[in-house]
């Protein structure tokens, strides 16, 4: 089974090329974290957000990140930090060609 950890804030920029340049020691640190299966980064310019799709191969991992990362976003000073959790229905991502 697999969980869906999706968490957003607002976010001012920077934004595409900048936001990889910005990011990119991020990218390297999260990719270690036990569990994780893979990340999508997201940012939106126009609604000044940015967060993620996170998804783990267990629940107690998926818990522990979202802890860990909401206190590192918090300390970067970023506040409204919004986050959920789901199961994965493996079945019916698979027919609408979801990698699972």
């Amino acid at each position: 089974m697999q969980y869906l950890l999706q968490m957003d804030f607002p976010y001012t920029g920077p934004f595409g090329d900048d936001f990889y340049k910005q990011m990119k020691d991020l990218a390297e640190d999260i990719v270690t974290e036990k569990g994780l299966v893979y990340k999508l980064w997201t940012e939106n310019q126009e609604t000044q957000e940015a967060g993620g799709i996170y998804v783990f191969d267990n629940l107690d991992d998926a818990n522990r990140y979202l802890a860990k990362h909401t206190e590192r976003l918090e300390s970067f000073g970023f506040t409204d930090i919004s986050a959920k959790t789901f199961i994965i229905n493996e079945e019916l991502s698979a027919i609408t060609k979801a990698s699972v």
